[in-house]
């Protein structure tokens, strides 16, 4: 830049992509309304792999930092080992790069699991905010975890007390042990300490965000303000709606992917968009369930796999089918052609189906994919249960999922036509929140000024 950075924003994000992408997105939010404002985007070198060649703001760079892999195994089989490898392995050299910015930070945004960056800014001097990339009722349940203990709520045997409610959560609504986050009752021994140590740090950082639209969690959102006291912004959804809106990297007309090429060619609100994420899967045996219980319902898909493509016997030819190895997300969610969402309930997914206005079938598998699903069938009544035991392994049968698939697709059943006024109804309250005016974009204007006066 030709002119000293008003700000130095440098983001630390933790290194996985349900993290990277809401700190991405909060960043290129600063940096597209603050011109004069630096950042530095600290990734691994195997995430620059993936991010470097994604359009961004001339005035956001990166920087990174040595890989940490804690195993063969890699991260997927060992979570425990590649978490607990974050917290040990890249304070040392993020440390090393600080020292050699051209311009010294003038604030860290850092991802709340990475509870070491608080110790680095204070000794620094540099203010930090923390950035929680999961539902506030999430960091809710964490934060009082001790309050779970005391209640003797925890690590508990599901068959015999997953019915059981919990209703003491500052914030919280009554809620079942077995739609809390999974660690809370299931094997979260290995990580749980640390977990609780990264809740511990949280006041002593300068600032809070949540990546949530302040109506769809006020209350525990205004449960926390009143407990904590440092400044939370609510900054959601922390998703690229902006592309959206700016068109800051149009597809040409003359050149668009395929699948927008066969999703433009369907009725309107026909077709299921199948996405299971892109780090936790299910068993082979459940995925081959999912697949023939699709194929059998006769309802039109576009699914994104992780290689399991081979599993779709005949699929070239079904024409009511379209499979991909990835596509634009939150450009196909809100298609017009889109009338239904499978997800794996993941917060970034669970926030663009809400802004997209899609009724879902949730399939969560770990942590606080379990939560949000309770929230996207009960809370918000916009979605329908395909695993209906969390955390319990129970084999989900293809006509149970043939049932689903049709049923939530209907668009003339009464129920599917409320899911789907529901549905409307928060994808309104999400595009009035970042509107100007908006609680998320005065929020996010909020926190702008605060840190261009750091």
């Amino acid at each position: 830049m030709e002119q000293p950075a008003a700000c130095h924003v440098v983001a630390m994000p933790y290194p996985g992509r349900g993290h990277i992408n809401p700190m991405m997105n909060l960043c290129k939010l600063i940096a597209s309304e603050r011109a004069d404002f630096l950042v530095t985007f600290i990734v691994t070198e195997e995430w620059l792999g993936f991010l470097c060649h994604e359009p961004k703001p001339d005035n956001i760079h990166f920087a990174t930092v040595p890989n940490v892999i804690p195993s063969e195994k890699g991260r997927g089989a060992d979570f425990p080992g590649f978490y607990e490898s974050t917290l040990t392995k890249l304070q040392a050299p993020v440390e090393r790069l600080l020292d050699r910015l051209v311009a010294p930070a003038s604030v860290i945004v850092y991802d709340t699991y990475l509870t070491w960056v608080v110790g680095v800014g204070n000794r620094r001097n540099v203010p930090v905010a923390s950035l929680w990339t999961q539902p506030a009722t999430v960091f809710s349940v964490l934060y009082h975890y001790d309050l779970l203990v005391q209640n003797g709520d925890v690590q508990v045997n599901l068959s015999e007390r997953g019915d059981e409610h919990v209703n003491y959560i500052p914030g919280l609504p009554s809620t079942r042990i077995k739609d809390l986050p999974t660690l809370v009752y299931g094997n979260g021994s290995k990580v749980m300490h640390r977990i609780e140590e990264a809740m511990s740090w949280v006041p002593k950082a300068q600032y809070l965000l949540f990546t949530s639209i302040y109506e769809l969690e006020a209350q525990t959102i205004d449960a926390l303000k009143a407990k904590l006291q440092i400044p939370i912004y609510s900054i959601g959804p922390a998703i690229p709606y902006f592309k959206l809106r700016d068109k800051l990297s149009p597809i040409s007309h003359d050149n668009e992917p395929n699948y927008v090429v066969w999703l433009d060619s369907q009725p309107k609100a026909s077709v299921l968009y199948i996405s299971q994420g892109s780090f936790l899967s299910v068993s082979n045996a459940q995925l081959d369930e999912i697949v023939a219980g699709v194929i059998d319902s006769g309802v039109r898909y576009l699914w994104v796999t992780r290689g399991e493509a081979a599993r779709f016997k005949g699929e070239g030819d079904d024409k009511k089918g379209f499979v991909v190895p990835w596509c634009d997300q939150l450009m196909v969610l809100c298609h017009p052609c889109i009338g239904g969402f499978w997800s794996h309930c993941g917060w970034n997914s669970t926030k663009e189906g809400l802004f997209a206005g899609i009724p879902m079938l949730t399939f969560p598998i770990f942590w606080d994919q379990v939560p949000n699903s309770k929230s996207i069938v009960e809370d918000w009544k916009i979605g329908l249960r395909v695993k209906r035991e969390e955390g319990v392994e129970s084999l989900v049968t293809r006509d149970e999922i043939v049932k689903l698939v049709r049923r939530l697709m209907d668009l003339e059943n009464e129920e599917g036509k409320e899911m789907r006024r529901r549905a409307k109804n928060i994808k309104e309250i999400c595009r009035r929140a970042i509107a100007e005016g908006g609680s998320s974009q005065t929020d996010i204007d909020g926190f702008i000024k605060d840190i261009s006066q750091c």
